[in-house]
C-alpha cells in the first residue's frame, strides 16, 4: 500500500507464526519494525483498520533486508509476552446500557450512541432501570496501550495504558516496574494544583523547574502529575523537557508519570487498538480541544484511568491516590532496611479539589510542601498557616479567598467556606505535615531542599528511630547537604556502632560525599571493619568491573581445582564455599601486587589446607619463598591491621576515584599505599581489554603517584634522615615489601627521580664513603689505600661524629647563656643505638672502601678495560694454532664474566622467583648484550679449536669483540651528564630502523632500474647486489657512478662478456663499442633520486632526530634516575674483587649457599625491619607530613585561577537571584503593606466607635455590642480559656468505618453556647440499614450532648450507647533492675501495622478491668490483675478527643497504674504470658519515643511524672 506507508516484514518471519490466528498475526505485522522503512512510511495503529500483505512486496522487502530471523522472532516474542499480560490484568470500562441524556445521541455516560457495542442500544419501547454509572458500567480487556510518539519537532516516544478505576495498585506497580522496566523509586513526588488558567511568575517558575529537575535526578525520584497539557503539569513537563535538552542524552532520564483521566483526552482514538500500538502517533491539537485536555508530550509514562463515562474531571484521583499510597509501602531499597519509598505532596496554584488532595494526603501522612506566590488555594494556606489555628476563622478565610481567587469567589457558598475552614484549620493542625516554601526567606532558597526537608520532618515525629529513617532516606536520595543541616547537627551526639549501617549502604552505593560525613561524625574505621565479614560484604558486593570479574574468575578456578584434588568426597564442602572469600581476594591483590609481596590477608582455616594459590604462572616460588610460607599466617595474625589500607583498597580495585581519595586519606601508611595503588592500577590497566577503563585506570595510577611524591617531599623537606628510612622500610600493611620497591615495580618514573630518592640512591653508591667525597680522591685512594687513614678520604662515620660533636659544642654554648641544661634527641636514629659513635678502626676502613659500590664499580671499569686490551691483543698479535697463555688468560677471564651473570640471574634477594627474574634479566638491553657476547665467545672458540673451522671462529671472536666493545657504552649510565645520552641514543636507534625501511624502497627502486637499464643479463649474484643495493647507497655519500654518463664512461674498467670476477659487467654497447643506454634517462632518474633519498629523506632524518631529542630530553633525566637504580643494586651485590678474581667470591658462594646452606645475607639498605616502636613513631610522623599535604594542596586548589572563576561565577548567580527575586516581590509588598494600612485603620475606626458608643450608653450598651461583635466577629470568641481545648479527633471529616462524612465544624463553631444556624449534621447508626436518619429521632437524641462540643455527626455512630461509654486503660508498670534506673511498662503490640497501645477496653464500671483483657492475658492472669485494681493509682479520668465521638456518644477514659515488684507472683505469671505472646505483649521503657496515640501518651507522661521519671 504505497499511499499509507506499511511496515516491513521478514517472509520467514510470517512462515514461523503462520499458524497463530488472524489477530495474532495482525499483531506480529503492529508489533514489527524492520530496519529499512523510513519513519514517515510506518503504520499508525488506528481501530477498524485493514492491513494487506502483498507477498510480492514482502519477497523484495525480504531480499533488500537482512535482519536475522531469530532476532525478529525474540522481538516478537516479546511484544507478545507483554500484549498477553496486558490482556490478562489490565482492563477497560464501557456503558453497555444506552440512555438518552441531554442530546438526542448523547448517551448519560458521555458518549455517542455509535461509541456503544451493539447489545447497549435497547430498543425504544425498553422499559427498565435508568442508567447507574455502578450497574451500567463494566470491565472488559484494555483497548489502548504501548508506545506513545508525539508528533512534531524533537518526536518524543513514551509507555501508555488505559487502565480501569477499580485496577489493582499492586499490579500497575508490575505494570510500571516490571512490563516497562522502570527501576523503583527512592522518592514519589506528587504534584497538583491549577490545571486551567495558570500562571507562574518567572523566578518561582525557574525556581520550581530547577529544583523539581534536581530532586528527581539526584534521587531517582517519580514525578506523578495529572499529565495533561495544562497548568502545573505543563509546567513539570516544561522541566522534564529542559532536562533532557541540556544533559543532551537518555542517560538520567526523569521519570515522569502522567495519571490522567480517559475521558477527557482529546484525539484518544489514536491511541485505541486492540492489540497495542507500537507506537501510537498522538497529536497535540490545543486550540481545538474545547472542554476536553491533550496529553503532555514531555512525560515518560501515562496511566488513563477510566470509569465509562467521558467529558468527566476527576475520575483519576482516588486510583491515583491509592497508587501512591501502595508505592509508599513498598520498601526502599533492599527489604531489610524496612524504611518504605516515601511520598511528598507539591502544591502549586489549585483550587478546592486541590484542598481536598492537600487534606486527604495529609491524613495518610504524606507531607506536603506549598509554594506561595503560585496563587490561589496554595497561597490561602501559606498565609494561614504563619497564624495559631484560632486565628484562622471564618472570616479570615472569607478574605483570603476573595483576595486570591478573585471574581471566582463570587461563585462560592457559605456552606462550602466552613468546609474549606474546618479543612486548612486540620492542615494547619498538622504543621509536622506542612512545609511553606517562601521565597523571601533566606533559609529556603531550594525548592529541593523545601521538599526534603518536608520529608526530613514528617518522618522525625513519626517514630521513635527517626534519626535512622532520615538517615537512610538521605542516603538513598544521596543528598548529604540534606544530612548536614537536619540530621548531623551540633546537638547530636553519634556512637559509631549505631553508624556501621550507614557506612555500608554509603560505601555500596558508591556516594563518597556520605562516606566523608559519616567519618567526620564518629564512625570509627576500625570498629567498622573489626569483623572481616564486613570487608568480605563489600567485595561481594562491588560493582561490575575489571577486578570482580577477575575475582570470580579466580574463585571458579580455585574451586575447579580443589574438586580435582580433593574428588567426589569434598564437592559438597566445594559447594557451600563457592563464594569469595577473603583468602581469593589476597590471591588476586597479590597476583596484581606482584609475587614479592607477602599476603595482605591470612588464609582461612577452613581453606587453608588446600588453598589453590592461583599466583602468576610465569612465577615460580623459590625454595626461600615456600619458607617463608609457613610464618605467613601467623606474621600476618600479630600485625596490626589498618582499616584505611583495607578501605583503600576496595575502592582502588574497583578504580573509584572519589572513595579511594576518601580512604587513602585515612591510612596509615599514605606513601606505600598511594604507590601500591599506582602498581596495582597498572596491572589492571595492563591485563584490561577496555580502552576507555583502562584509561581511567592509568590516570588514577598518576594521581596517586603525585600524592606519593607530594607526601614525600614534604617528609623530605622536613626531615631527610627519616625520610630516606621511609623508602627503605617493610610496610606490614603492604605486604612486607618497601616504598622504594613498589615505586620500581609500579615503573614510577617521578617518584623515583625525587631528589630524596636520589640522595638515597647516591648513598647507597658510596657505601660507607661520604657522598661528598670528589672522584678523583676516591679513585687514588683505590692505588694508595694507606691514604683512607689520613683525612684525604672522608667516612659518613666522620661525619656523623663531626656532628655529634657540634651538636654537643651548641648545647655547651646554650648552657652557658642561659644556665639551663638542654638535651638535643638525636634526629632520625635507632633509639637502641644512642650511644655515641666511635670511629672507625684501620680495617674496617680498608673493608669499607672496597666493598663500595662506587669502588666495585670503578674496578670493574679497569678490569674491562684489561679485558679487551687482552681480548684485542690475542685477536690482532697472539692468534696461534695452539692457545697462547695470554689467549688462556681471556678464556678464565670470560669464564668469571659467565659465572657473574649466572649470579646476577639468580640472586633474588627480593623474591620474584626465578621464571620473572629471567624476565627482569632478559628485558635489560645490556644483559642483552652480555649474553649476546658470551654465546658468540663459545661459538667463535668451538670454531677456533677445530683446525678445519680456525679462521671461521677467529671471524666470530673479531665481531664479538665488537659486541664487547658497545656493552662497554654502559659504564656511562652512571654519568649524570652521559647516562641520559645514551637515552637519547636508544631512542634514535628506533627511529633509524623505521627511516632505513624507507630509504630501502628508494635505493631498490632506483637501483634495479639502473642495473636492469645499463646492464643485460648479469647472472653473478654478488655483481647484482652491489649494482642493484651497494652502489645506490654509496650514491648518497657522494660516490656517484661513472657507467651513467657517456663522458665518464671507460670500457677498460668493466668486462664486455662478464667473466672477469673482478670487473662489473660493461653496460649494452654499440657496434662501435660505445653505451647504448639513454644518458638523458639515467641522469634524470639520478638527479630525481638524489633530490629524494639525499636532500629529502637525509634531511627528514635530521628532522626526525631533533624531534626525537627535542622530546626525550625532558624525560631522560627522569628515565635516566629510574635507570640507576639497577646499576647501584648491581654493584651493591656485586663481590669486591674485579674479574678475573671475582672467581675466589663466585666459589665462596657457592661453597657457603650451596653446599653448607646457609641463608643468604641480608642488608639493611634497601629493606629494613624497624622495630614497632620507631615503626609507630615514624609513621605518625608521616601521617602528620600528609596532614601537611593536604592542607597545601587544598589551599593551591583554592587559589587557582580555575577555583576563582568558579567561585566568582556561585557569587555572580547569588546576587542575580536576589535582585531578580527583589524586583518581584517589591510591587507585591508595597501593595501588601498599603492593603494592611489600610485594613488597620478600618480597624481603628471601628473600634474608636465602639468605644464612644459604649460611653454614650453608660456601659450597657457596650456589653450588649461586646456580646455581639463576639458571635460575629471570628477573631474573638467568648469561650477563649477553652479554645486550646476543643477536641480535633472527634472533628475528623471521615467517619470511621463508613462512608459518610461529618458536618465540617470549625473551631470557633464547635462550642455549643456559640449559634451555628448552617450546622446540619447527619445521623449515624450502625444497625440501621441506611447510614442517614431524617431526624425523626432527634429527640431523644437531645437529652445527650457532648460535653466538648459539636462533632459534626449525630446518632451513637461507633460506640456500643448514647452518652459517655466508659472505658479504661491499664498501665502495668515495673522497675527494669533493682538500681530503678529505667521504667518499664506493658504495652500491647500489633507487629502487622506496627501500632502499639496500652492494655485496655470497654467496661461498664471504672472499678473493674475490661473484659477484653481476659482474652489477651489468659483467665488467671486476668483474674489476680483484677483483684488489685483498687491498689491501683488512677492517673486520669474524662473526656477523650476519641475519633469515634459524636453529638451524642463520646469516650470517658479511666487511666490506672499498678506498680508492680519484679519478684511478685504475679510479676512471673506476666512474663510467662510475654514470652508465650509472640510478640503481641511486650515489655517497653517509659519514653516520650514510644509509638502510642497522643491521648495514651499523655497519660504514659503523668506515669512518669508520678514515678519521678523524666519523660
Amino acid at each position: 500500500m504505497p499511499g499509507e506507508g506499511h511496515e516491513t516484514l521478514h517472509f520467514h518471519t510470517l512462515v514461523l507464526f503462520k499458524s497463530d490466528t488472524r489477530n495474532d498475526f495482525m499483531l506480529l505485522l503492529s508489533f514489527i519494525q524492520v530496519k529499512g522503512g523510513s519513519e514517515g512510511s510506518r503504520k499508525e495503529m488506528l481501530p477498524k483498520s485493514e492491513i494487506q500483505v502483498h507477498p510480492e512486496q514482502m519477497i523484495k522487502q525480504q531480499q533488500q533486508n537482512t535482519v536475522g530471523v531469530s532476532q525478529v522472532r525474540c522481538f516478537i516474542e516479546k511484544r507478545y509476552t507483554f500484549a498477553s499480560w496486558i490482556r490478562d490484568n489490565i482492563h477497560k470500562k464501557e456503558c453497555f446500557f444506552f440512555e438518552k441524556g441531554d442530546r438526542e445521541d448523547i448517551c448519560k455516560c458521555g458518549y455517542s450512541k455509535t461509541d456503544h457495542v451493539d447489545e447497549a442500544i435497547k430498543p425504544e419501547d425498553f422499559t427498565g432501570d435508568s442508567w447507574n454509572i455502578h450497574r451500567h458500567v463494566r470491565e472488559v480487556p484494555t483497548d489502548a496501550f504501548g508506545d506513545i510518539r508525539f508528533n512534531g519537532l524533537g518526536q518524543k516516544t513514551g509507555k501508555y495504558a488505559r487502565v480501569s478505576t477499580d485496577t489493582s495498585p499492586e499490579v500497575l506497580y508490575q505494570l510500571l516496574t516490571e512490563q516497562w522496566k522502570l527501576s523503583p523509586p527512592n522518592l514519589l513526588i506528587s504534584v497538583t494544583g491549577g490545571a486551567k488558567n495558570f500562571y507562574l511568575k518567572a523566578h518561582l517558575k525557574n525556581m520550581f523547574h530547577r529544583g523539581l529537575i534536581k530532586m528527581a535526578q539526584t534521587t531517582g525520584a517519580w514525578i506523578i502529575t495529572g499529565g495533561t497539557h495544562a497548568g502545573v503539569m505543563k509546567h513539570v513537563g516544561q522541566a522534564v523537557r529542559d532536562h533532557a535538552l541540556s544533559s543532551g542524552s537518555m542517560q538520567g532520564q526523569i521519570v515522569a508519570i502522567g495519571v490522567a483521566t480517559w475521558g477527557i483526552i482529546h484525539k484518544r482514538k489514536a491511541l485505541v487498538h486492540s492489540e497495542g500500538c507500537f507506537p501510537a502517533h498522538y497529536s497535540m491539537d490545543i486550540n481545538d480541544q474545547g472542554q476536553l485536555s491533550c496529553l503532555d508530550n514531555n512525560h515518560t509514562h501515562f496511566l488513563l484511568v477510566d470509569d465509562g463515562t467521558h467529558g468527566k474531571y476527576g475520575v483519576e484521583i482516588e486510583l491515583r491516590s491509592h497508587l501512591e499510597k501502595y508505592i509508599s509501602r513498598k520498601h526502599l531499597g533492599n527489604k531489610e532496611s524496612g524504611v518504605t519509598i516515601p511520598v511528598v505532596c507539591v502544591v502549586l496554584d489549585g483550587g478546592p479539589g486541590t484542598l481536598d488532595t492537600i487534606y486527604n494526603a495529609m491524613l495518610n501522612g504524606t507531607p506536603c510542601v506549598i509554594l506561595e506566590g503560585s496563587g490561589r488555594i496554595a497561597d490561602v494556606i501559606a498565609q494561614a498557616a504563619v497564624l495559631p489555628v484560632t486565628r484562622v476563622t471564618i472570616t479570615l478565610i472569607h478574605q483570603l479567598l476573595k483576595k486570591f481567587f478573585g471574581q471566582e469567589y463570587e461563585k462560592f457558598s457559605d456552606l462550602k467556606i466552613i468546609k474549606w475552614t474546618k479543612q486548612i484549620q486540620d492542615i494547619i493542625r498538622m504543621s509536622h505535615l506542612l512545609t511553606v516554601f517562601r521565597v523571601s526567606e533566606d533559609n529556603q532558597r531550594e525548592v529541593d531542599v523545601a521538599i526534603l526537608q518536608a520529608l526530613l520532618k514528617a518522618s522525625r515525629t513519626c517514630e521513635s528511630l527517626a534519626w535512622k529513617r532520615q538517615l537512610e532516606l538521605a542516603i538513598a536520595w544521596n543528598r548529604v547537604d540534606i544530612a548536614k543541616t537536619e540530621i548531623f547537627t551540633e546537638e547530636s551526639q553519634w556512637e559509631s556502632s549505631d553508624l556501621h549501617w550507614a557506612m555500608k549502604s554509603a560505601l555500596v552505593g558508591n556516594k563518597p560525599e556520605f562516606v566523608s560525613l559519616l567519618l567526620e561524625n564518629g564512625v570509627n574505621l576500625s570498629d567498622f571493619l573489626q569483623n572481616e565479614n564486613i570487608l568480605c560484604d563489600l567485595y561481594k558486593q562491588l560493582p561490575r568491573c575489571f577486578f570482580l570479574h577477575k575475582l570470580v574468575k579466580r574463585v571458579d578456578s580455585s574451586h575447579s581445582s580443589m574438586k580435582q584434588v580433593l574428588g567426589i568426597r569434598a564437592r559438597a564442602q566445594a559447594v557451600q564455599s563457592e563464594s569469595i572469600s577473603m583468602t581469593h581476594v589476597s590471591d588476586e591483590v597479590r597476583h596484581l601486587l606482584g609475587s614479592f609481596t607477602q599476603h595482605l590477608y591470612p588464609p582461612s582455616t577452613a581453606t587453608n589446607d588446600f588453598n589453590m594459590s592461583m599466583e602468576d604462572t610465569s612465577v615460580s616460588p623459590s625454595k626461600s619463598q615456600t619458607d617463608s610460607k609457613a610464618p605467613l599466617r601467623e606474621d600476618n595474625a600479630e600485625a596490626k591491621r589498618d582499616p584505611g589500607r583495607d578501605l583503600f583498597l576496595w575502592a582502588v580495585v574497583q578504580n573509584n576515584k572519589e572513595l579511594a581519595k576518601i580512604a587513602w586519606e585515612q591510612c596509615t601508611d599514605c606513601i606505600s599505599a598511594a604507590l601500591a595503588a599506582s602498581k596495582i592500577l597498572k596491572k589492571m590497566a595492563e591485563e584490561g581489554s577496555d580502552a576507555d577503563e583502562t584509561e581511567d585506570m592509568r590516570a588514577l595510577a598518576s594521581h596517586y603517584e603525585e600524592h606519593a611524591i607530594g607526601v614525600f617531599s614534604e617528609c623530605y623537606n622536613s626531615d631527610e634522615e627519616r625520610a630516606q628510612r621511609l623508602l627503605v622500610r617493610a610496610s606490614p600493611s603492604w605486604g612486607r615489601t618497601t616504598c622504594f620497591r613498589l615505586a620500581l615495580e609500579a615503573d614510577d618514573k617521578n617518584f623515583v627521580a625525587l631528589s630524596g630518592v636520589q640522595a638515597l640512591l647516591t648513598q647507597i653508591w658510596c657505601g660507607e664513603l661520604s657522598v661528598d667525597n670528589p672522584v678523583w680522591r676516591v679513585l687514588i685512594c683505590m692505588i694508595f689505600f694507606p691514604l683512607i687513614y689520613t683525612s684525604f678520604l672522608t667516612f659518613r662515620r666522620d661525619e656523623l661524629i663531626q656532628r655529634e660533636n657540634e651538636k654537643r659544642e651548641e648545647s655547651k654554648t646554650v648552657e652557658k647563656v642561659t644556665g639551663s641544661t638542654v638535651r638535643i634527641k638525636p634526629r632520625g636514629r635507632d633509639p637502641t643505638s644512642l650511644q655515641d659513635p666511635k670511629p672507625l678502626d684501620r680495617w674496617s676502613r680498608l673493608v669499607y672502601l672496597y666493598t663500595s659500590p662506587q669502588v666495585k664499580f670503578y674496578w670493574n671499569i679497569v678490569s674491562y678495560f684489561a679485558f679487551l686490551f687482552l681480548f684485542a691483543w690475542v685477536l690482532m698479535i697472539d692468534f696461534q694454532d695452539t692457545p697462547s697463555a695470554a689467549e688462556v688468560l681471556l678464556y678464565i677471564w670470560l669464564f668469571s664474566l659467565v659465572c657473574e651473570e649466572v649470579r646476577q640471574l639468580f640472586h633474588d634477594p627480593d623474591g620474584f622467583g626465578f621464571r620473572k627474574k629471567a624476565r627482569m634479566y632478559i628485558s635489560d638491553l645490556w644483559n642483552i648484550l652480555d649474553v649476546l657476547s658470551i654465546i658468540l665467545f663459545i661459538i667463535g672458540l668451538a670454531f677456533r679449536l677445530t683446525t678445519e673451522l680456525l679462521y671461521t671462529g677467529k671471524i666470530l671472536l673479531c665481531i664479538d669483540f665488537v659486541v664487547f666493545c658497545l656493552r662497554l657504552m654502559a659504564i656511562f649510565t652512571i654519568s649524570q651528564t652521559l647516562g641520559p645520552k645514551i637515552i637519547i641514543v636508544r631512542r634514535m636507534m628506533m627511529d633509524m630502523f623505521f627511516f632505513m625501511f624507507m630509504l630501502s624502497i628508494w635505493v631498490v627502486a632506483y637501483g634495479v632500474a639502473k642495473q636492469g637499464i645499463l646492464i643485460d643479463n648479469d647472472n653473478r649474484l654478488d655483481w647484482i647486489v652491489r649494482g642493484a643495493v651497494y652502489e645506490p647507497y654509496l650514491t648518497i655519500f657522494g660516490n656517484f657512478p661513472t657507467n651513467i654518463d657517456y663522458a665518464a664512461f671507460d670500457i677498460n674498467s668493466c668486462s664486455v662478456d662478464g667473466n672477469d670476477p673482478l670487473k662489473p659487467k660493461c653496460p649494452v654497447l654499440n657496434k662501435n663499442e660505445t653505451p647504448a643506454f639513454p644518458q638523458w634517462l639515467t641522469i634524470i632518474m639520478l638527479c630525481v633520486y638524489l633530490l629524494f633519498a639525499n636532500i629529502l629523506l637525509l634531511n627528514l632524518l635530521i628532522a626526525i632526530f631533533n624531534f626525537t631529542f627535542q622530546e626525550v630530553q625532558d624525560n631522560t633525566d627522569r628515565i635516566w634516575k629510574f635507570q640507576r637504580y639497577e646499576l647501584i643494586k648491581e654493584y651493591h651485590s656485586r663481590p669486591a674483587a674485579p674479574p678475573p678474581f671475582i672467581i675466589f667470591s663466585h666459589l665462596y658462594l657457592f661453597i657457603r649457599n650451596v653446599v653448607l646452606h646457609k641463608p643468604p645475607i641480608k642488608y639493611k639498605e634497601f629493606k629494613d625491619e624497624l622495630p614497632q616502636t620507631e615503626e609507630e613513631e615514624l609513621l605518625s610522623w608521616k601521617a602528620l607530613m600528609k596532614d601537611r599535604y593536604l592542607l597545601s594542596t587544598k589551599q593551591k586548589q583554592n587559589q587557582s585561577m580555575e577555583q576563582r572563576i568558579l567561585d566568582t561565577k556561585k557569587r555572580v548567580s547569588t546576587i542575580t537571584d536576589w535582585l531578580e527575586r527583589e524586583e518581584e516581590m517589591s510591587s507585591g509588598t508595597i501593595k501588601e503593606r498599603l492593603a494592611r494600612v489600610e485594613e488597620q485603620v478600618g480597624q481603628s475606626t471601628k473600634i474608636l466607635q465602639w468605644i464612644m458608643d459604649s460611653l454614650k450608653s453608660q456601659g450597657f450598651a457596650a456589653k450588649e455590642t461586646q456580646a455581639t461583635t463576639s458571635a460575629t466577629t471570628d477573631s474573638e470568641s467568648p469561650k477563649t480559656e477553652k479554645e486550646d481545648s476543643f477536641h480535633v479527633n472527634a472533628r475528623q471529616l471521615h467517619y470511621l468505618n463508613s462512608k459518610l462524612n461529618r458536618f465540617p465544624v470549625p473551631d470557633e463553631k464547635v462550642p455549643w453556647e456559640v449559634k451555628f444556624s448552617l450546622y446540619m449534621p447527619n445521623c449515624y447508626t450502625p444497625e440501621d440499614s441506611a447510614d442517614h436518619l431524617d431526624g425523626s429521632e432527634s429527640e431523644p437524641l437531645d437529652n445527650y450532648r457532648n460535653p466538648a462540643g459539636r462533632t459534626g455527626i449525630r446518632g451513637r455512630g461507633a460506640l456500643s450507647r448514647l452518652g459517655p461509654n466508659l472505658h479504661v486503660d491499664l498501665v502495668l508498670t515495673c522497675w527494669q533492675d533493682s538500681e530503678r534506673s529505667v521504667l518499664e511498662f506493658l504495652a500491647v503490640g500489633d507487629d502487622h501495622q506496627q501500632t502499639l497501645a496500652l492494655p485496655g477496653g470497654p467496661v461498664e464500671s471504672a472499678h473493674h478491668l475490661p473484659v477484653t483483657l481476659e482474652r489477651t492475658m489468659g483467665k488467671k492472669l486476668y483474674k489476680k490483675l483484677n483483684e488489685k485494681v483498687s491498689e491501683g493509682t488512677k492517673v486520669f479520668e474524662g473526656y477523650v478527643d476519641d475519633i469515634r465521638n459524636t453529638d451524642n456518644a463520646w469516650v470517658e477514659t479511666t487511666v490506672l497504674n499498678l506498680h508492680l515488684d519484679r519478684t511478685s507472683e504475679v510479676m512471673a505469671e506476666i512474663n510467662n504470658v510475654v514470652v508465650h505472646s509472640h510478640g503481641c505483649l511486650k515489655w517497653l521503657e517509659v519514653s516520650r519515643k514510644t509509638r502510642l496515640s497522643s491521648n495514651q501518651r499523655d497519660s504514659l507522661r503523668q506515669v512518669a511524672e508520678l514515678h519521678n521519671k523524666k519523660f
